[in-house]
């Protein structure tokens, strides 16, 4: 039996044959299951609370499972696997950007949904205390660095002295790259260490998504970042 098996499920489709089948392999494997045919009973159970993880199909009749996965992300961190039977690249990367989790191409076998859910949820829990709760750019790195200031114990971030929104997972990014000032990481570490996950897993265009949206956040030219390089053909490091 898997871990989190107490974890609740809500699996949202318009398909009723689809939605039947997943509710089958899932309570199967012991997790609790909530069902929504479309968006609206969507954000309803997604407002009660009661839900740890959501799969939802990116297409739900006349309604998007975008616009519901960006709702969703209004609300908060909860994790979104999107499946779809698109399976076109530009789709999977607009469900990124809009913060999915993980993404599915149907057809997909129940065991390949299990193990994907499983992942999830495992990279979605709490998260590990590091040794130095507190890492201050100025004091990793020198001078160069002053106006960006880290906090892991508060969880904040402050450039020139204003606090800076990020989602958890976009704040363990930016903490990790600093704790290793000047070292490079690939997508595929990042995801290991960042997101415990894989690259056979997970599209390593999560990470790429990741940085792109903490640059927009952190630098005052994205398009020339201060801190987050990308180093060619390898990753990424964070400059001091």
């Amino acid at each position: 039996m898997p871990a989190h098996t107490d974890a609740c499920i809500l699996v949202v489709d318009d398909d009723p044959q689809l939605r039947s089948l997943l509710l089958l392999v899932l309570e199967g494997e012991g997790y609790p299951v909530k069902q929504a045919s479309d968006a609206a009973g969507a954000i309803t159970a997604v407002e009660s609370g009661q839900v740890d993880l959501v799969v939802l199909d990116i297409s739900l009749g006349l309604e998007d499972g975008r616009m519901v996965l960006a709702r969703i992300r209004e609300m908060g961190e909860l994790p979104v696997i999107l499946i779809s039977g698109k399976g076109d690249t530009a789709d999977r990367v607009l469900g990124l950007r809009l913060g999915a989790d993980d993404y599915l191409p149907k057809p997909f076998s129940p065991v390949e949904l299990v193990a994907r859910v499983e992942t999830v949820l495992r990279r979605s829990g709490p998260q590990k205390n590091h040794h130095n709760p507190v890492a201050r750019v100025e004091e990793l790195a020198g001078p160069r660095s002053n106006g960006l200031n880290i906090d892991e114990g508060t969880r904040e971030v402050t450039v020139d002295g204003q606090l800076v929104e990020l989602t958890a997972k976009e704040f363990d990014l930016l903490a990790f790259l600093v704790r290793s000032p000047r070292q490079v990481f690939s997508r595929g570490q990042l995801l290991e260490h960042v997101w415990a996950s894989r690259s056979d897993w997970q599209d390593e265009a999560t990470v790429t998504e990741h940085v792109r949206r903490v640059r927009h956040k952190i630098e005052v030219d994205p398009a020339r970042p201060r801190w987050i390089a990308t180093v060619r053909g390898v990753g990424y490091r964070f400059e001091p």
